[in-house]
C-alpha cells in the first residue's frame, strides 16, 4: 500500500475555509515567495508571474491557485501583508 502524502489545510485571512494541500507544495510555494519578497514589497501578479516561470515544468498542478493559496495562509499566519503604496496593493513580508 502507497503511503499518503503529508497534506497542509491553509487559512484563509477573512476566516474563510482553507484548501487541504499537499505539504510538499505547500513548502515550495512558500519558500518561492518568500524569496521574491527578500528584496521588500512587490506587487502580487510579477510574483506569481517568476514563480510560475521557475517552476511550472517541474510542478505537477496549477501554479497560480497553488500561489494564490499560500500567500492567503501566509497573510493569514500573519507572515505576509498587504500595505498600500502609492495606491498601488502590494505584499511584504512582516518582520
Amino acid at each position: 500500500m502507497a503511503q499518503k502524502e503529508a497534506q497542509i489545510t491553509t487559512l484563509h485571512p477573512q476566516g474563510k475555509k482553507g484548501a487541504s494541500i499537499s505539504k510538499e507544495k505547500y513548502e515550495l510555494i512558500k519558500s518561492e515567495i518568500i524569496a521574491e519578497l527578500q528584496n521588500g514589497p512587490k506587487r502580487y501578479t510579477p510574483i506569481a508571474d517568476a514563480i510560475a516561470q521557475r517552476i511550472e515544468d517541474q510542478f505537477d498542478g496549477r501554479v497560480y491557485w497553488f500561489v494564490t493559496t499560500v500567500k492567503l495562509d501566509l497573510e493569514a499566519r500573519g507572515l505576509l501583508r498587504r500595505i498600500t503604496v502609492n495606491g498601488m496593493i502590494l505584499l511584504e513580508l512582516v518582520k
